[in-house]
């Protein structure tokens, strides 16, 4: 089992997503406070820290939280929007100081669609460079990306695309969009449907699939992803009885997530993925229980491929 802490660092950011689900307010963690949410991870055992935002590159004290991560045996992520990351100095630096895996955000391989979705026309341009910065480095990169109304429909070009730009990235992970709370009410056009995605997600994860790379899904009910119900995170936490914690900067402040289920509908009482399936996140809210459907696959054959596979 691998348990990732999640630690905001802070909440500035230099972008504005419109669905975001943590949107900036004035509130960073200091030195000390972050060495102490670290220990606590420590002595519960986790395997490692991923540290959010907010965007985690604006806050002065990155490479020293990293560091102290470093010396006390746990190794420490960052998620980025990959702005500030074109900076070789900056990369270096924190690269110096234990950064080894990086997740960063893409949304779109559309220059324009990326700049709108992040109200920054420079965002893609600058994603690309700090790309190369990271691959330069061979630092460990995944991909997120945010699964909402305008990229429904190409998720599998974008994989395609960044594959074919930065063959040295190998594993992916999208979240379908949280529409609660933050961004996603004030703009209401960025939640998507069900099916707007559905065959451009399967298509991305055969793709990435074949060609040796790994991926994973998260708030997207089985049903949606049933060839590949074992890239499902909630899924695998279920199968292999696994928590998070996050540590907000907000009034949600500690959060540990032991309980993988969301709505579930009449149909899902018939369906043989229901056991390990986590249902439908914010059902009948901003998701329609009405886009579901039964799958009747072995659900066995999903434990085995998730307790024979280890990676994160």
């Amino acid at each position: 089992m691998a348990n990732l802490g999640y630690i905001q660092v802070t909440r500035l950011c230099n972008q504005k997503c419109r669905f975001c689900s943590n949107p900036e307010r004035e509130a960073t963690l200091s030195l000390e406070q972050a060495q102490v949410m670290i220990d606590d991870f420590i002595a519960r055992g986790y395997d490692g820290i991923i540290l959010t935002g907010g965007e985690p590159t604006l806050h002065e004290d990155l490479d020293k939280i990293i560091a102290y991560a470093t010396r006390r045996g746990i190794p420490a992520r960052v998620i980025t929007n990959g702005q500030k990351l074109i900076d070789m100095e900056l990369l270096k630096r924190l690269y110096d100081a234990g950064l080894r895996h990086c997740h960063v955000s893409v949304q779109s391989c559309d220059e324009k669609k990326q700049g709108f979705l992040s109200s920054n026309e420079k965002s893609l341009k600058n994603i690309l460079k700090s790309l190369e910065n990271l691959g330069k480095l061979g630092v460990k990169v995944d991909i997120n990306t945010t699964i909402n109304h305008y990229n429904a429909n190409e998720l599998d070009k974008l994989a395609m695309f960044l594959v074919s730009r930065f063959p040295f990235i190998t594993h992916y992970v999208w979240n379908n969009l949280d529409p609660k709370m933050n961004r996603a009410t004030e703009n209401p056009d960025v939640i998507p449907k069900l099916w707007e995605f559905e065959i451009s997600l399967n298509n991305a994860m055969r793709f990435l699939h074949e060609s040796g790379r790994t991926f994973r899904a998260e708030r997207i009910p089985l049903c949606y992803m049933a060839d590949f119900a074992w890239a499902s995170t909630e899924t695998r936490k279920i199968v292999k009885g696994e928590e998070r914690i996050v540590r907000f900067l907000d009034e949600k402040g500690f959060v540990r997530e032991t309980l993988f289920e969301h709505g579930k509908a009449e149909v899902c009482k018939v369906c043989r993925f229901d056991p390990i399936c986590a249902g439908l996140y914010e059902m009948d809210v901003y998701y329609s229980s009405k886009e579901l459907y039964p799958v009747f696959l072995d659900p066995d054959v999903v434990r085995a491929k998730i307790l024979e596979r280890d990676e994160t």
